[in-house]
């Protein structure tokens, strides 16, 4: 599709006509001609008429190298297909808590009673499959941590294998420095322009295994420029059937380390959540929707290429012309002239 980038610029168009009406003759002219005996029969450009002016091709070339001056002002362009720009989003890694203590069943899903890593899955998957644009990757973590998945826009592998996930399949303690050292080496590969870089850290209890201390491993997170959000996840309080009889009360949590949790979060510029029921826990990654939001894409782009330059260089080659024309005339006319005055004096 054909346009104008300033259109505006067409208003220029009568501009010479105006000129020639507003403006009071220039005084002189009739003294301007080149007054040669034999050459009385020539007209000036002053002497003639308005229509004997029309009929003049160089009154035409001017106008034609004016109109091209006046398109090229106005900047013609052509704008082509919609384009759809791709939308870059974050990279999230999701790192979850698979130490034997996840088996704890404090948390409720439909009603029923399950452990905390069967609701963390629910509700985790979901969180993924609203992550559209964005590169997702899971790293699950016990006594070791394992990069389960890298970096990848694959939603549904990501959510597949986080749902294939076992408590104790990377061993019965936890390691949660290890786990934030294996994201921060995962982003030091990435490439600096390659967008945000955000980790999702759940887990139910302390540091207690592995060889990098939680609050080092923040330190490394925090020069990458990798964000960190904790969850603490369990129930504050639990119901237990009594050795000698009745009921009695319990934390399950009791050895859930907020205080390292929260730490991490705010030394890398994250924030650190309490999940004590699948709802909290819900809420919680809402809120992390919130706080690292999709990236809207963008509307189309159409790419645009400017033509100016070629009525431009039209019309100042239409100005040469008359240039031209005007040079060889002035010669003719001073030839003849020459030519004349020596017959003249011959005679």
């Amino acid at each position: 599709m054909w346009s104008l980038a300033w259109p505006w610029a067409l208003l220029a168009l009568p501009l010479p006509w105006l000129l020639r009406r507003v403006l009071p003759e220039a005084r002189g002219l009739s003294e301007a001609g080149l007054r040669v005996p034999s050459l009385s029969g020539f007209e000036t450009l002053r002497d003639r008429s308005a229509a004997e002016q029309m009929l003049n091709w160089r009154f035409w070339v001017a106008v034609l190298a004016w109109c091209l001056l006046v398109l090229a002002a106005a900047r013609p362009e052509r704008i082509g297909d919609e384009l759809e720009v791709p939308v870059a989003g974050r990279n999230l890694m999701l790192a979850v808590d698979l130490s034997g203590s996840m088996d704890q069943k404090d948390f409720e899903l439909a009603g029923r009673r399950v452990d905390r890593l069967t609701a963390t899955k629910a509700v985790a998957s979901d969180f993924i499959s609203r992550r559209e644009g964005d590169r997702i990757g899971l790293i699950l973590f016990g006594e070791r941590a394992y990069l389960q998945v890298p970096l990848t826009l694959d939603r549904d592998t990501v959510r597949t294998l986080l749902l294939e996930a076992e408590i104790g399949l990377a061993g019965e303690k936890t390691a949660i420095g290890d786990a934030i050292t294996l994201a921060v080496r995962r982003v030091h590969e990435q490439e600096a322009d390659e967008g945000e870089q955000v980790l999702v850290l759940l887990t139910d209890g302390a540091n207690t295994a592995g060889e990098v201390p939680p609050l080092k491993a923040a330190e490394l997170a925090q020069q990458v420029g990798l964000r960190i959000y904790t969850i603490g996840i369990g129930a504050e309080s639990m119901d237990v059937s009594s050795l000698i009889g009745g009921r009695r009360g319990i934390n399950p949590s009791a050895d859930l380390d907020e205080e390292t949790l929260t730490s991490i979060a705010l030394q890398t510029g994250g924030r650190y959540f309490r999940a004590t029921d699948t709802a909290s826990l819900q809420d919680i990654y809402a809120l992390v929707d919130e706080l690292e939001p999709v990236e809207e894409p963008e509307s189309g782009f159409r790419p645009v290429k400017s033509y100016y330059y070629w009525p431009l260089g039209m019309a100042f080659a239409l100005v040469g012309v008359l240039a031209l024309a005007a040079l060889l005339q002035r010669v003719v006319l001073r030839f003849r002239a020459e030519r004349a005055e020596v017959r003249a004096h011959a005679g």
